[in-house]
């Protein structure tokens, strides 16, 4: 009978172990576009927004695979306002001065044709160094290794004294 309790109790404790996953368990800190302009007024860092819709498959995976990644997670809760932007959203966003609405003939909302360009393609991940800087978006899925250098270029500031191109030269992943 002990060697029984025994091996439901060894079992038991094997099982509570290894279903205890602490990878992943962290989460972006994702805000709205107007909790991240009010955050911005107390404290300005650089901007990153994930644009993307519900029918976008690439989308999706970028939302579990990517943003679920640990380093990813950590680097952009510290370095980024990151903001969620639905590109079909119908509501009324406010951006600096301008607002921007849904475009009925595009079906995406203005504030998505904005920031890629008028280059629709999703998922898109953007990068922004301030509220009215020029928007560089970077169109398609991207791993977190392929995340890691924009990443780091915009949030450690070497956008400040360095062009991208340059920057990757001598990057080395290390995620």
């Amino acid at each position: 009978m002990q060697k029984v309790i025994l091996f439901f109790l060894i079992f038991g404790l094997s099982f509570s172990i290894c279903s205890f996953d602490t990878a992943g368990k962290d989460k972006i800190e994702w805000l709205t576009v107007a909790e991240m302009q009010v955050a911005y007024g107390k404290l300005q860092k650089p901007i990153l927004i994930d644009v993307y819709t519900n029918w976008c498959g690439w989308c999706k995976v970028m939302d579990k695979v990517t943003y679920k990644n640990n380093n990813v997670v950590k680097y952009i809760n510290e370095h980024f306002y990151a903001i969620k932007l639905d590109a079909e959203s119908t509501d009324v966003f406010e951006w600096g001065a301008n607002k921007f609405e849904y475009d009925t003939q595009l079906k995406v909302n203005g504030l998505s044709v904005y920031l890629l360009n008028g280059e629709l393609s999703f998922p898109s991940t953007v990068f922004l160094t301030d509220l009215n800087a020029q928007p560089a978006a970077l169109p398609g899925y991207l791993k977190p290794t392929e995340i890691e250098a924009p990443l780091k270029f915009f949030g450690d500031g070497i956008y400040k004294v360095s062009t991208f191109t340059e920057f990757a030269r001598s990057f080395k992943t290390n995620w």
